[in-house]
């Protein structure tokens, strides 16, 4: 059930994980499960990657961000299970969640996917965190599941503008020459030198866990299929039908998005804060886990 070496890891992860350096990351690879999830979307369940950590309180739920996997809250996760019962996910199309031949990937499918997880495995309200598109997602989902929704959290959040920038490159037969040119550690590594502004993060820890997804079947095909579907289009109309608490959390050195759009969010959603994360780049959870855990747990309280 498990590939050989000193830790236990699951099989349907890549042979990469056993690269794995830092604790957190190690931890986070041992705790990965999956579950069938039955869904509308096929008459065979979709086998779906998460860890869950923790008990009590109410249940925090972390959504990862665009061509990334729940890796994204290794050091996030467990500060938050210490307080509250913790799940990252993969979303569908993404990370380790199985990419069953005939499924749409699409916004539309993910927030289908989600809302199957979500009432099979949790059953209860939640707070929805967000990072990146994963933001995108999770107020893509607020507004089609309220109920399903105590507090929404966006992290650095995409969603306030529509529309992916790889679209035009991701159509077939440019689709397979794109991924690759994902592929690329080279790219990659420039990605991550981006996303961060202490740029002692970009570990060859954090690039493999950046990539160990990639190979997973058809991760080049759901991704060209995601972009061609458009991603996730403007909330900016939208944003006012959200009632949830909502906390903003945003680097105030974001090079991915930009700052701009962390006051539009703020505007937008009447009953929400913002809180500037300093000396941090797009990925707070990542690079400033310790305070985004704090608020978090705050806010959670």
């Amino acid at each position: 059930m498990t590939n050989q070496s000193k830790f236990m890891f699951a099989n349907f992860l890549p042979a990469l994980v056993e690269q794995l350096t830092e604790p957190t990351s190690i931890a986070l690879a041992q705790g990965i499960q999956r579950e069938a999830i039955a869904t509308s979307l096929s008459l065979t369940p979709i086998p779906t990657t998460y860890v869950r950590q923790g008990s009590g309180g109410t249940p925090i739920v972390l959504l990862h961000g665009f061509d990334s996997s729940l890796f994204e809250f290794r050091r996030l996760l467990p500060l938050l299970a210490n307080h509250n019962e913790t799940w990252a996910l993969d979303l569908l199309g993404f990370g380790f969640t199985e990419r069953l031949a005939g499924i749409p990937f699409s916004p539309t499918a993910i927030k289908t996917h989600l809302y199957y997880f979500w009432k099979t495995l949790i059953q209860q309200p939640v707070i929805l965190v967000g990072a990146s598109m994963g933001g995108a997602a999770a107020i893509d989902f607020t507004l089609a599941y309220p109920e399903a929704v105590q507090k929404l959290v966006l992290i650095d959040s995409a969603g306030f503008k529509g529309g992916s920038a790889l679209s035009k490159f991701l159509f077939p037969p440019l689709g397979h020459l794109a991924t690759s040119f994902l592929r690329s550690p080279k790219v990659r590594k420039k990605v991550s030198e981006t996303a961060y502004h202490d740029q002692s993060f970009v570990s060859l820890d954090a690039q493999i866990c950046a990539a160990l997804h990639l190979e997973m079947s058809n991760w080049n095909q759901a991704l060209i299929a995601f972009t061609k579907s458009g991603g996730y289009s403007s909330f900016a109309n939208k944003l006012a039908h959200i009632s949830q608490d909502t906390m903003i959390l945003w680097g105030e050195r974001d090079r991915i998005l930009g700052i701009a759009d962390a006051y539009k969010f703020q505007q937008a959603i009447s009953n929400s804060q913002l809180i500037w994360i300093k000396d941090c780049g797009h990925v707070p959870h990542l690079e400033k886990p310790q305070i985004t855990a704090e608020h978090l747990k705050q806010f959670a309280k």
